[in-house]
C-alpha cells in the first residue's frame, strides 16, 4: 500500500455520510415541492369573487328566460281561449256586437289542465230587447266548468255562480224613444221622469210624464206610467187623466195666463157669462151683476188675488167642450183643444213607455233589484247553473 502522505492526516469521514446527506437533502426538496403544489392547489380551487357573481347572473338570466317563455305561453293561450269563449258566447246569444271576456287567475294553463276555471268578467254591449238597447251586461262568473279538448276545441261551458248588471242608458233611451223629443231623468226610487215635446194640431207642446219601473217575473222589466201633462208654454196645462175616476181630464191655466185674463175686463166679462164658469169661481151672482155693470166693480172683483187663484184652480175642460168660442177668448186655438181631448191615455203612454226582457236563449238569467242612476237604470243580474255553447 502507498504511505500517507504529509496532507492526509484528516480524520476520515463515518462510513454512509454522504447517503445521509442525500436523503436529508431529497426530504427537503420534498417538503418544497409540497408546499409549491399546496399554494398552487389552493389558488386553482378557490374561486374569485367576480367568477361567483358572473355565474349567479347566468343562472338568474336563464330561469329568468324560463319564466318568461312559460308566462307567454300561458298568456297566449289564455287569449286564445278568451277569443274563442268570445265567439261562442256571440253565436249563443245571438249578440250584434262581440263580447269582451277576461279569464282571471294565473297560471291559466294549470286552470285548464283542471278543466275548471276560477273567475271570467264577462261585457256584452249593445244587447237588444223589444223597444230599447241595453247599452251594457256586465257579469263575473265563478266556479266554471269547461266542456270539449281544451284549449283549442272549447265547446261550451257551465257557470257555476253568476252575478252581474243590466245598464239601461237614458242616452240610448233617448235616442230609441226619441220619436217625441223625449229626455229621460232620474226622479229617485225606482221612478224616472220623461220630458219632450210634442206637436199637437201645428202647436209644440212640452210633454212631462213620470214612469215606475217594476220587474215581470224577473226575466222582464216594464213600466208604468202616470202624471202625464202637456203644457202650452205661458197658456195652459193639460192633464189626459185616465187613471180612474180620481184622476179626471183637466185644462188649467198658468198663472200669468190668469193674470193676464183678469187685467182684460172683455176677457172677464166673458168668463162671467157662463154660469158653470161663474159657479166654480165662487163669486156671487150680486157680485157678477156689479161687476158687469161697472167697470169699476169688475176692476174690484177681477183685481183680488182671490180671484187669480180661482182662474188657476179651474178645470175649463167641460166648459170649453160646451163653449168652444170661450177659448179664443182665453188665447186658446179651439182646433188644439179638440186635437188635445182625442189624445187617448194609452196612446200617450205608449210614447213613454218601455220594456226590456232578457234573451230567451239565457233562461237560467234572473233580474234582481231595480235603481235608478243619473246615467240609467240598472238591475242586479244572478244566475247558478248557467250553460254556454255546446
Amino acid at each position: 500500500m502507498p504511505s500517507a502522505g504529509p496532507g492526509d492526516n484528516r480524520p476520515s469521514a463515518p462510513p454512509g455520510h454522504r447517503r445521509a446527506g442525500r436523503r436529508g437533502s431529497r426530504r427537503r426538496r420534498a417538503r418544497r415541492r409540497a408546499r409549491r403544489q399546496t399554494r398552487q392547489t389552493r389558488q386553482r380551487w378557490t374561486p374569485s369573487p367576480l367568477r361567483f357573481l358572473r355565474r349567479v347572473v347566468k343562472l338568474l338570466l336563464f330561469v329568468t328566460a324560463g319564466a318568461a317563455l312559460l308566462f307567454l305561453a300561458d298568456r297566449c293561450a289564455a287569449m286564445y281561449a278568451e277569443k274563442k269563449a268570445q265567439q261562442q258566447l256571440q253565436q249563443a246569444l245571438r249578440l250584434t256586437a262581440e263580447p269582451q271576456v277576461d279569464i282571471k287567475g294565473f297560471p291559466f294553463l294549470t286552470q285548464v289542465a283542471a278543466k275548471r276555471l276560477d273567475r271570467v268578467d264577462v261585457t256584452v254591449p249593445h244587447v237588444a230587447a223589444d223597444r230599447v238597447t241595453l247599452a251594457r251586461v256586465r257579469a263575473s262568473a265563478r266556479d266554471i266548468r269547461l266542456t270539449g279538448s281544451l284549449p283549442t276545441t272549447i265547446r261550451g261551458a257551465v257557470i257555476g255562480d253568476l252575478s252581474g248588471e243590466v245598464l239601461l242608458a237614458f242616452a240610448d233611451m233617448d235616442r230609441e224613444l226619441g220619436a217625441s223629443q223625449v229626455r229621460f231623468r232620474d226622479l229617485g226610487g225606482d221612478s224616472i221622469g220623461a220630458l219632450g215635446r210634442l206637436n199637437v194640431a201645428g202647436q209644440e207642446l212640452i210633454v212631462r210624464a213620470r214612469a215606475h219601473l217594476r220587474r215581470d217575473g224577473g226575466r222582464a222589466i216594464t213600466t208604468e206610467i202616470d202624471g202625464m201633462s202637456l203644457d202650452l208654454p205661458h197658456v195652459a196645462t193639460y192633464r189626459p187623466g185616465g187613471q180612474g175616476p180620481d184622476d179626471p181630464r183637466s185644462l188649467v191655466l198658468h198663472r200669468e195666463a190668469a193674470e193676464r185674463i183678469a187685467k182684460d175686463a172683455g176677457r172677464v166679462k166673458a168668463l162671467f157669462s157662463v154660469p158653470a164658469i161663474v159657479e166654480r169661481l165662487g163669486v156671487p151672482e150680486e157680485a157678477v151683476e156689479a161687476a158687469l155693470g161697472s167697470e169699476e166693480q169688475l176692476r174690484e172683483v177681477a183685481g183680488t188675488p182671490r180671484f187669480v187663484d180661482g182662474l188657476t184652480r179651474l178645470n175649463l175642460v167641460d166648459v170649453l167642450v160646451d163653449h168652444p168660442w170661450l177659448l179664443e177668448k182665453l188665447g186658446i186655438d179651439p182646433g188644439l183643444l179638440t186635437a188635445l181631448t182625442r189624445l187617448q191615455p194609452p196612446e200617450l203612454a205608449d210614447r213613454f213607455s218601455f220594456s226590456f226582457r232578457m234573451p230567451p236563449e239565457a233562461d237560467r238569467l234572473r233580474l234582481r233589484a231595480l235603481t235608478v242612476g243619473a246615467d240609467g237604470i240598472r238591475a242586479e243580474l244572478s244566475a247558478t247553473g248557467l250553460a254556454v255553447g255546446g
